[in-house]
């Protein structure tokens, strides 16, 4: 029998419901409208389209929004100057750097240099500690989506075996510190798996829920998975084009094979991809709670 779909697109506009009427609160009490600046440096035609994506959202959330586009060859201190001037905007409450920047600027400098309680993507090593040791006011946009995916699906995490394929300080050691940490959510056994580890399919076979986040096409097939997993497969891999010339996508998981054994499964699209972006307008409202 086939899996439940965990369908990422309907839960996620079931949050931005919630957020709606919490922004709404947040005005009508203290007058207040949270704020996102967004930077792109450069003209990464996919950075484009996610940069474009952030905004649409504010837009439809009624979140204020700022976004500022700098060419390629911008110096590394007019852009750090640049999120020094956000930092210090009271109409900003959350500073977006889209990544990747160009080779000469040090992403890890730009990062830095963002106000930890500006800092929405959970990318600061301040906020990154917090998450760790379960205090961080903000959670990883990609590893929260998951979270609540797996919340409001109906997912027990409470001593399960997760497995997490991947470990990206943006996917892979986020979710897999989080599913580790006590209740509410997560209080599962974790292994953490990579390019690295021998016999992987040894280890996905023993997962309770598998999540997937390396960049390649079908990496987990059905033979690599038991009865009953939950699977969240957060790849999202153009393998391809359509006569009409659009882009074929396809997850970290080979979703046919493997739907036919999972109890539930993200697809691809729809899925893990559209939690992302709500969960960024999530921590932007979390931010300008924090900032009365």
């Amino acid at each position: 029998m086939a899996a439940k779909l965990i369908k990422g697109a309907e839960i996620s506009k079931e949050i931005r419901e919630e957020i709606t009427k919490e922004l709404q609160e947040l005005k009508e009490k203290h007058g207040l409208t949270p704020g996102l600046a967004t930077i792109l440096v450069g003209d990464d035609p996919g950075s484009k389209v996610y940069v474009g994506q952030k905004e649409k959202a504010c837009a439809k959330l009624g979140i204020y929004s700022e976004r500022t586009d700098i060419p390629a060859d911008t110096s590394e201190a007019d852009l750090l100057d640049l999120v020094k001037k956000f930092n210090a905007d009271p109409k900003i409450h959350g500073i977006l750097v889209q990544l990747p920047l160009p080779k000469h600027i040090n992403a890890d400098r730009v990062i830095y240099a963002i106000d930890p309680d500006k800092d929405v993507d959970c990318f600061h090593p301040v906020n990154v500690g917090k998450l760790v040791i379960g205090t961080g006011r903000f959670l990883p946009c990609t590893p929260h989506g998951i979270m609540e995916l797996l919340r409001r699906s109906g997912t027990t995490t409470e001593g399960k075996h997760v497995v997490v394929v991947g470990r990206s300080n943006i996917v892979g050691k986020p979710i897999a510190n989080l599913m580790l940490q006590s209740p509410p959510g997560g209080n599962a056994t974790v292994t953490l798996c990579h390019t690295g580890t021998k016999d992987l399919a040894a280890f996905t076979r023993m997962a309770d829920i598998l999540i997937v986040a390396v960049g390649r096409p079908k990496t987990i097939t059905a033979d690599m998975v038991k009865e009953g997993v939950v699977v969240i497969d957060v790849g999202v891999n153009r393998i391809g084009k359509t006569p009409e010339g659009k882009g074929i996508l396809a997850g970290d998981v080979d979703f046919d094979s493997v739907q036919e054994k999972a109890a539930a499964i993200t697809p691809v699209p729809g899925g893990v991809g559209p939690m992302t972006i709500t969960m960024l307008m999530k921590n932007t409202l979390e931010a300008a709670r924090a900032s009365i």
